[in-house]
């Protein structure tokens, strides 16, 4: 079994420093030729800098700006940051032990780096603010839902408690608000067939046998507008607001569907309403069945 190797660099911003492998053999002859090859939407000149600034090291240490191509090597370096917009929603802490961590994730805010996110995310803020540096996400939940995130605080626990997720042993619970419709016979089973392709924003149903599957229960209504309990049976992206749309109750403020619409990534207005309210498992260290509510709540009116 490989050993992995402990980076050479610290975390800034709550950020692990990326590691890139040098393959082992090439054509390069100094390691900066092959950075410029290897990392096409960095500029020259930013790899220069890096390299004068002792920003790109190996385990000995920062690598000379003329250090030759050494197979098979490997370097470490932070990546430039984007320019991200605060999101102005804490993260509320809903469970917290030496294996696992759960909160309230907030709307507008991603539970990992990825993209245009990345220290604007659960998990960076968390990290810097609990100083959990080795703190690993169980599982994601979008970006523009709020609620339950279970997080792993022992590096050692980590496959076992993503393999929860994974091999779907978690049962979850989601809110939403969407209009109410009478005529809706409600509760009922959706079921149909999601496909997301890669380089779209927005999933679709199309046909074929039913790869998603969610019970939907109206809990109580007010003024046109219904409380929803949402249990997925299964776990397709965006299943859970293609069935409310296809049921032709949309959840309130959908920017994504039944048509999409473009909203900037620093409007921090009109969320989602829709919410991640409960997780349940057991415990796969401890056997125990456990089960976390959100302290979040949707308004109705």
């Amino acid at each position: 079994m490989r050993r992995k190797l402990r980076p050479p660099l610290p975390q800034r911003h709550g950020l692990d420093p990326a590691r890139l492998r040098l393959p082992d053999e090439g054509p390069w002859a100094t390691l900066r030729d092959h950075l410029v090859a290897r990392l096409p939407r960095v500029a020259p000149e930013r790899i220069d800098l890096m390299l004068a600034q002792g920003r790109i090291v190996d385990l000995d240490g920062p690598v000379a700006p003329d250090a030759p191509f050494a197979p098979g090597t490997s370097v470490w370096f932070h990546r430039d940051l984007p320019d991200e917009a605060p999101v102005p929603f804490g993260i509320g802490v809903v469970h917290r032990d030496d294996a696992i961590l759960v909160v309230d994730k907030p709307h507008f805010l991603a539970t990992i780096p990825r993209g245009s996110h990345v220290v604007e995310t659960a998990l960076v803020r968390l990290r810097r603010e609990l100083g959990l540096p080795d703190l690993s996400p169980a599982h994601r939940l979008d970006r523009v839902t709020a609620g339950l995130v279970m997080f792993v605080v022992d590096p050692a626990l980590r496959g076992r408690y993503q393999t929860l997720f994974r091999d779907r042993l978690v049962h979850k619970e989601y809110e939403a608000i969407a209009p109410h419709d009478p005529e809706l016979a409600l509760p009922r089973t959706v079921r149909s067939r999601i496909v997301k392709v890669k380089g779209v924003i927005t999933a679709q149903e199309v046909d074929g046998p039913a790869n998603a599957e969610t019970r939907v229960e109206l809990l109580d209504h007010r003024d046109g507008w219904g409380r929803y309990r949402l249990t997925p049976l299964t776990g397709r992206t965006h299943q859970l607001r293609l069935h409310m749309a296809a049921l032709g109750v949309p959840i309130r403020h959908d920017d994504f569907y039944p048509v999409l619409r473009e909203k900037p990534l620093d409007d921090f207005t009109n969320p989602l309403q829709l919410l991640a309210k409960v997780l349940e498992f057991t415990d796969p260290v401890t056997g125990a069945r456990r089960r976390f509510e959100s302290g979040l709540r949707l308004d109705l009116g």
